[in-house]
């Protein structure tokens, strides 16, 4: 199986994987960002940092992740300035295919710029050029419109609508929804 990518570029953007060297900064992009992912990204990884040592911890556990073949997390920064603005994950959910997920969040710093289309798109391209992706899918929960958007603008179908899976700490409850492009369809889109 191709490996996974593990640094991308945009017109606008690089996308990397993290190193140790960026610790102290995921530290409080992840603290800043807290309230802004809790609605849909309570799972995300940012959402365990409090200090500088959990954030290297969680790097650790990326590249773990990335070594093993099993996923990339990509941070996305503006070229220009070098800004940090949004993640990428890239996860293998069939090898065997080879199928992919994809998963993002924006920094609350950089909403409503293009930057998550922008480097999902990239890591799209990527997954069905480079790794040779059959499959590529993505979900999101039932009320982010943003994410919801984003995945039709990367061409994905819905496939399925979960209906309330989650309970929220407010105590609402909404549901999942199952976006997939197949190889054909990316290769009908780029024609």
């Amino acid at each position: 199986m191709p490996a996974l990518p593990s640094s991308l570029c945009t017109k606008r953007l690089t996308l990397r994987r993290y190193t140790q060297d960026d610790a102290a900064w995921y530290a409080t992009m992840s603290l800043r960002n807290r309230a802004h992912l809790a609605r849909h990204e309570r799972d995300n990884a940012a959402m365990t940092i409090a200090t500088e040592a959990d954030a290297v911890a969680a790097i650790r556990g990326f590249e773990e992740e990335a070594q093993a073949g099993k996923a990339a997390f990509l941070g996305v920064f503006r070229r220009d300035d070098g800004a940090f603005v949004a993640q990428i994950y890239i996860g293998v959910t069939n090898a065997d295919l080879p199928g992919y997920l994809i998963g993002y969040f924006c920094d609350e710093a950089h909403v409503r710029q293009g930057y998550v289309l922008e480097a999902a798109t990239a890591a799209v391209d990527a997954l069905f050029g480079e790794c040779g992706a059959l499959r590529v899918g993505l979900w999101c929960d039932d009320t982010n419109v943003a994410s919801r958007r984003i995945a039709e603008r990367l061409g994905m179908r819905q496939e399925g609508h979960v209906r309330a899976d989650k309970r929220h700490p407010d105590g609402s409850i909404t549901g999942s929804l199952c976006y997939g492009l197949l190889r054909d369809e990316f290769l009908a889109q780029k024609a």
